[in-house]
């Protein structure tokens, strides 16, 4: 008799989705799935069809799992196994035993083993009688994915508090806060990693990558990959960062929604994809992390250093005459920053490659700031190694110490120093105001009842002891810091300076800037003072100057005095770049005694939010209408407009839709039709954009019925 010849195989991707959580993934939800989606280190079930009968006594059926062009045994990327009668499954090894056989069809239940690689594994099933040389093989044609697996004890990726995972591995929606300190905000995002699109996506840069298939089931090593390419500074990888407003041959950061319209344009074109900045990098790497099965979250540092020679601070240099200056005169190469805010991302493993205590949530950065071993990626570092201080630990603590504790130090030019500079002044608090994500389990579409501040996971408490204990482990850790951190000064300073924050500015509305000035002293002190105002990118680099004003003021003894100015809508309107973020910035220089000061802070101008309305009630394959509004702030028209409608739920996912120009002061309305797919919860994620005014965006959450 010949050997067994295939006539089908099966893999139950609808029955195995449920005990192995993947159920949310689309293509096990097709009508007749043939792509199946399982976790390592759990049994899933499958079954072959064959064209005679069964001979148990004689036949004999193997198993062969591969993953990537050149598997082996002993990397882990093949995996070979008999199928068998009373087989126990054992940890750390392929398994197959034998669950039912019913004339010519034979089901069973493979194990793998919980430190598998992941990615899209090819089966392949050899068939034999036994006491001859005579086999038949069959090459299943389908996909089968294998995941990490944060449920199973033994896995890296496990996460304790499994309920937890709903938020950080099951969530395909989200918020990533955006803009600086006093007008921060949660900006909806569809992660949608349960596209069918996700998974091709994610292998496909895997590959190009080069990413070996053997160090794939290390999320250490993977993170660590991801970081690199979800920009494409390195490898060819999915996002083009760009940060200077010219977006004409791609699509602007702010028009973003979602992760899967980036993936999908990767995927199909198989080129980088232009363009991106901190937080839509951070998008993406949630939806491949989740969709790879790596808990993850999208975090960001509100005032956020990007400290450029290792210093652990952040150095701004000025003139004699506190002018200011835009380069590091000690080091050429690159130039210490202060974003408005910044956004990366954690995520979720044990870490047996460093000492006890070092597991749990790891920072992991995908925009392009810094090189590390020679490439533009940052992390995985541990966030109990970045509170502690520990810069000895791969990989890039310092890098995120610096990011989220850092000093301020300002320079002053200064010929009799023996540096040639002076130091003005240190801020010790400024850096890492708050450090937020998403709250676990809420959504709240355009409002904060869904943020979570977690910048006790990232450092002690500002002023404390303990924080800066920590801090100045990482000095003495660092030669290049310990020199910087050694400058005392010593310049008197009997005139006290407070630059007043501003309060919250609706764009078109007017502000000014004031800095207090008290005297200390028994005399009258002469001071030179400037202010300004100056339209800035979220990265803080400068746009242009709104407005500046220079003058001297006399302060008595023990006397208080103000100075400011008022800033216009006329003024900084037609100035603004994208997101609206302004610097004000104040300083100061004292005759008598040559004391100098300067501060600054940033703010942006608040921008409506669109209301998102359903005129009917939403139903499962009817079509309805989404009606969009809001009311344009500024006394101009608005030409060119555009809103445009996200949502996983409902069919074509991105919608756009041209409208009419707009008058001045007049509401912005729009009504874009849909078709929801299928019943359940539904979110929406919209945005505006126009010649004048851009970056408006509103969500919205609803339910879509039988």
């Amino acid at each position: 008799m010949e050997p067994l010849q295939v006539d089908i195989v099966h893999f139950y991707p609808a029955d195995n989705a449920q005990p192995h959580n993947t159920r949310k993934y689309e293509v096990v939800n097709e009508l007749n799935p043939t792509t199946a989606v399982v976790r390592r280190g759990q049994p899933f079930s499958g079954v072959v069809r064959f064209k005679r009968p069964i001979d148990e006594e004689n036949d004999v059926v193997q198993l062969v799992f591969v993953l990537g062009e050149n598997p082996q045994l002993d990397k882990d990327t093949m995996g070979s196994v008999f199928i068998k009668r009373e087989s126990v499954p054992e940890k750390g090894i392929w398994s197959a035993r034998i669950t039912d056989v019913q004339d010519d069809n034979m089901m069973f239940e493979v194990s793998t083993p919980v430190t598998l690689p992941v990615g899209s594994w090819s089966v392949r099933v050899v068939t034999r009688r036994r006491g001859t040389n005579l086999r038949e093989v069959y090459d299943f044609e389908s996909d089968l994915y294998i995941l990490f697996n944060p449920w199973n004890p033994d896995d890296q990726t496990y996460m304790e508090e499994t309920e937890l995972l709903q938020e950080y591995v099951l969530n395909d929606v989200g918020k990533v806060w955006v803009g600086p300190a006093r007008s921060s905000r949660g900006r909806a995002w569809l992660f949608a990693q349960f596209d069918e699109a996700a998974l091709p996506a994610c292998m496909f840069a895997l590959d190009r990558a080069g990413v070996p298939f053997q160090h794939r089931g290390d999320p250490v090593k993977v993170s660590r990959a991801i970081s690199r390419i979800v920009n494409s500074n390195d490898d060819q990888g999915i996002l083009i960062g760009r940060w200077d407003g010219q977006y004409e041959d791609g699509t602007a950061p702010t028009e973003w929604t979602n992760s899967v319209d980036i993936l999908r344009q990767f995927l199909e074109t198989q080129q980088e994809v232009p363009y991106g900045q901190c937080w839509v990098f951070a998008g993406v790497v949630v939806t491949i992390c989740r969709a790879l099965g790596i808990p993850c979250r999208a975090v960001t540092n509100i005032v956020s250093a990007h400290d450029a020679n290792s210093s652990l601070s952040v150095d701004k240099y000025y003139t004699e005459n506190m002018d200011d200056l835009d380069f590091d005169p000690n080091n050429p190469e690159g130039v210490d920053s202060i974003w408005n805010y910044h956004v990366w991302n954690d995520v979720w493993m044990a870490r047996p490659d460093l000492p006890a205590g070092f597991g749990g949530w790891q920072s992991i950065d995908a925009t392009p700031q810094e090189k590390s071993s020679g490439l533009y990626q940052c992390g995985p570092a541990p966030l109990e190694a970045v509170k502690q201080g520990v810069l000895g630990l791969s990989y890039d603590v310092g890098f995120m110490v610096a990011t989220v504790n850092a000093d301020l130090m300002r320079w002053r030019r200064d010929p009799e120093s023996e540096t040639g500079w002076s130091i003005v002044d240190t801020k010790n608090y400024y850096i890492g105001k708050m450090i937020l994500t998403k709250k676990p389990y809420v959504f709240d579409p355009n409002g904060d009842e869904d943020r979570e501040d977690i910048t006790h996971q990232y450092k002690h408490t500002e002023g404390s002891a303990s924080e800066r204990l920590a801090l100045m482990n990482g000095v003495r850790q660092s030669e290049r810091a310990k020199r910087y951190y050694a400058v005392l000064n010593n310049t008197s300073s009997d005139v006290q300076f407070s630059l007043r924050d501003i309060d919250t500015v609706f764009i078109g509305e007017e502000f000014r800037i004031c800095v207090d000035i008290t005297n200390t002293s028994d005399e009258g002190r002469n001071i030179k003072a400037v202010l300004s105002a100056t339209s800035i990118f979220y990265n803080g680099v400068k746009s242009q100057v709104v407005k500046k004003a220079e003058g001297k003021i006399f302060v008595g003894p023990g006397k208080r005095e103000e100075i400011s100015i008022q800033v216009t809508p006329e003024e900084y309107l037609t100035r603004l770049v994208e997101y609206g973020n302004l610097k004000i910035t104040a300083m100061a220089i004292v005759d008598e005694t040559k004391q100098s000061w300067a501060d600054d802070d940033d703010f942006a101008v608040l921008k409506p939010i669109i209301s998102v309305k359903f005129t009917d009630e939403l139903l499962a394959s009817q079509p309805a209408t989404v009606a969009l509004s809001f009311m344009n702030p500024l006394d101009v028209p608005l030409t060119g407009c555009e809103f445009r409608v996200t949502s996983s739920g409902i069919s074509g996912r991105t919608l756009a839709l041209p409208i009419e120009d707009v008058g001045a002061k007049e509401l912005v309305t729009g009504q874009i039709p849909v078709m929801p797919l299928k019943p359940g919860p539904i979110n929406f994620v919209v945005t505006f954009k126009s010649k004048e005014l851009k970056d408006i965006s509103g969500a919205a959450s609803a339910e879509v019925f039988d």
